[in-house]
C-alpha cells in the first residue's frame, strides 16, 4: 500500500520542519540571527492513465488522467535575511547595520567570514575583535589611551585622548555584500562564509552605494517573530499528527485485507 509510504515521508518532512522551527526559537536572543525557513516539494508521480492519452479507437482523449504521487521531499532550508531591530546597548564598540552589509572577520585559518553580529570588544593590545577574540577587517587598533570612541554612520573610527581636543581617525570599518544573501553558509559562532550561490563579496563603505550605515552603541536583534514560529510549530505538529493517523488507517486496511484472504 503506496499510503504508507507516502505518509512516512510526510511525517519525514514535517520532523525537518519542527528542527529548523525549534533552532529558530532557540535562537530568538541571538545578535544577529536570520531565521530559516523549510521548503518542501513533491515526488514523483506514478501514471495510472496519462491525461491526453487515446481512451477508444475513435480518438477520444482523457481530459485529465490518473496520477498518484509518493509523497513529499525537503526542498531547501533557505534563509530570510529581512533587518532585525536595533537594541541600543550604550556600549561603545557595539554597532547594527542598518541596511544591506556584513562585518568582515579573519579567522585563525586566514579565511575571511561574515557576520551580522555587531557585538565588538577590544583584546589585550586595543585590536578590535568579535566574541571569539577575531579581529575585524580592516583590523583597527585602538591606542593606549583613549579616552572615547566614536564611530560614524560611515564606519570611520575616531578616537579622543586626555589633553586633545581633536580627534585622532584610527581606521575605517568596510561592510560586504553579496548578490544573493540566502546562498551563504551558516558556520556556527554567528559567522556566514562565502559560496558559489552566494556570488562573490563586494566590499564597500558603510552609508554609501546602498551599503547600511552603522549605528553606534546599537545591536541587531534576531529577525525572529515568536507568535509566528509557534503558529508555525502548531501547523507542522497537526500535520505530523495526521501523517501518523494515515499510516495507521493504512495498517487498518492492510489488516482487514488480511482477514478477508484467510
Amino acid at each position: 500500500m503506496m499510503a504508507l509510504r507516502t505518509a512516512a515521508t510526510g511525517m519525514a518532512a514535517q520532523q525537518l520542519n519542527v528542527e529548523v522551527i525549534s533552532n529558530n526559537i532557540a535562537n530568538m536572543n541571538t545578535v544577529g540571527y536570520k531565521k530559516q525557513r523549510a521548503e518542501f516539494e513533491d515526488l514523483l508521480y506514478q501514471d495510472v492513465q496519462r491525461a491526453g492519452s487515446q481512451s477508444s479507437d475513435t480518438g477520444t482523449i482523457v481530459p485529465t488522467g490518473i496520477q498518484i504521487g509518493a509523497g513529499v521531499k525537503a526542498g531547501s532550508v533557505y534563509r530570510i535575511t529581512t533587518q532585525g531591530s536595533p537594541t541600543q546597548t550604550g556600549n561603545n564598540l557595539d554597532l547594527a547595520i542598518n541596511g544591506l552589509g556584513y562585518f568582515q572577520v579573519l579567522l585563525p585559518s586566514g579565511e575571511t567570514a561574515y557576520t551580522r553580529a555587531g557585538n565588538l570588544s577590544m583584546n589585550a593590545t586595543g585590536q578590535i575583535v568579535t566574541t571569539d577574540g577575531n579581529p575585524i577587517l580592516p583590523q583597527i587598533t585602538i591606542p593606549a589611551g583613549s579616552t572615547s570612541i566614536t564611530i560614524s554612520p560611515a564606519g570611520q573610527v575616531q578616537v579622543s585622548t586626555a589633553g586633545s581636543a581633536t580627534p585622532t581617525t584610527v581606521g575605517q570599518i568596510q561592510l560586504a555584500t553579496f548578490f544573493n544573501e540566502g546562498g551563504m553558509e551558516a558556520t556556527g559562532n554567528n559567522l556566514y562564509m562565502e559560496t558559489a550561490a552566494s556570488g562573490p563579496a563586494t566590499v564597500g563603505l558603510p552609508n554609501a552605494n546602498g551599503v547600511g550605515a552603522l549605528m553606534q552603541g546599537y545591536t541587531e536583534a534576531s529577525n525572529v517573530d515568536p507568535v509566528t514560529e509557534i503558529s508555525s510549530l502548531i501547523v507542522a505538529q497537526r500535520a505530523y499528527e495526521m501523517n501518523s493517523k494515515v499510516i495507521s488507517t493504512a495498517d487498518q486496511m492492510l489488516q482487514t485485507n488480511n482477514q478477508m484472504k484467510q
